[in-house]
């Protein structure tokens, strides 16, 4: 479960910057880099997962 934990934190980390980037810069870094695929769906999901999963850091 530890490695779950680490792997969401990177994930959510990764989107924080993403979020950051596009605020500061209206650039998306995760569409540049699939160009809007179906991988980009597949990654914004995972992030959102992690979100979730961060959350237990609360509870801990």
């Amino acid at each position: 479960m530890r490695l779950i934990k680490r792997i969401a934190l990177i994930l959510t980390i990764i989107g924080a910057l993403n979020w950051g980037l596009i605020g500061l810069l209206d650039f998306n870094l995760v569409t540049f880099l699939f160009n809007d695929s179906i991988l980009t769906n597949i990654i914004y999901i995972l992030i959102g997962i992690s979100g979730l999963i961060d959350i237990s850091y609360f509870i801990d």
